[in-house]
């Protein structure tokens, strides 16, 4: 469905900051700056929070459903970030991202992720191209072949791709244990920019093989389902959020979760995905003040396992 006229005017008129949408900031987001992370490929620093569009940006493009997801955009970017990651395989996904960031005038703002899928050669274009449509772009800044589908093909496309400059980076993804023997096995072979992977307190597979090797291949990461689709929260469900926790400034169980994928050397950026625009303010407080060292990191695994 086409966003009405109306729509747009609301949008684009609503496009105030996030302190006027009623969310609190964390106190430490206010005072300090917000952290980034170098792309090992080329120096390029990015925020190491970003957002994921999975399942909450597929919705259709009225006025009552952009409405909450726009403030979830607007609180995002008044806070510093800007490496949004969606997919073609997402549905609505592609078409709300555009849609939102072409209403609050963050197009050019925004580092766009998005990935293609396809065994053949000219499918994977056409999806590549509609994407750029959708997206309102005419260079994708990260294009990436999704969960390793059709990737020799894809791949070779991506470098032609990256080299006449319509994309900028180039990367595979997955969010299955059970492609990361295949998964390892194309990292190894092929000079990527970027992977993204499942990584959280609750699934920690990742650290044993693909992340110590985008460490030594000098690949960025991105993170998905940071927060386990949800089981993390249910296991904490009527904790107390551990006084220690303030020893890295985290005032929440969200923010307790990311500064854990954050503090792995070798994590670039977890994107976790909302439709509320408090849980984008306090998945972006993740982004500020301190995170915890080695051995508070083992505290944190040793704290969540007993539960």
């Amino acid at each position: 469905m086409d966003l009405t006229r109306r729509a747009m005017l609301k949008l684009t008129g609503g496009a105030g900051a996030a302190l006027a949408l009623g969310v609190r900031l964390p106190a430490f987001a206010q005072s300090s700056e917000i952290m980034k992370r170098p792309i090992p490929s080329s120096g390029e620093l990015v925020p190491v929070v970003g957002i994921g569009t999975a399942r909450t940006f597929n919705v259709e493009t009225t006025e009552e459903a952009l409405a909450p997801l726009r403030e979830v955009m607007q609180t995002f970017i008044d806070m510093g970030g800007t490496l949004l990651d969606t997919a073609t395989g997402y549905r609505n996904s592609e078409t709300v991202s555009g849609v939102l960031a072409k209403a609050l005038g963050i197009t050019d703002k925004l580092f766009m992720a998005t990935k293609v899928a396809a065994e053949e050669k000219e499918q994977g274009i056409e999806q590549m191209e509609r994407s750029m449509s959708l997206l309102n772009r005419s260079v994708i800044d990260l294009m990436q072949v999704h969960n390793l589908r059709g990737w020799q093909t894809q791949l070779a496309t991506l470098r032609e791709w990256k080299a006449e400059g319509r994309i900028r980076y180039l990367g595979i993804t997955t969010s299955s244990t059970r492609q990361y023997e295949d998964f390892a096995a194309v990292m190894e072979q092929e000079d990527l920019d970027f992977i993204q992977v499942n990584y959280s307190l609750a699934a920690r597979t990742a650290e044993e093989r693909i992340l110590p090797l985008a460490a030594d291949r000098g690949m960025a990461v991105l993170v998905n389902v940071p927060y386990g689709r949800g089981r993390l929260f249910q296991a904490v469900e009527g904790q107390e959020l551990p006084e220690w926790a303030a020893e890295f400034d985290a005032e929440s169980w969200g923010q307790f979760f990311l500064k854990f994928i954050i503090s792995h050397p070798a994590v670039t950026c977890p994107i976790p995905a909302t439709t509320k625009a408090h849980h984008a303010a306090d998945n972006m407080g993740a982004a500020y003040g301190r995170l915890p060292d080695e051995a508070m990191r083992r505290r944190m695994i040793e704290f969540f396992d007993a539960l």
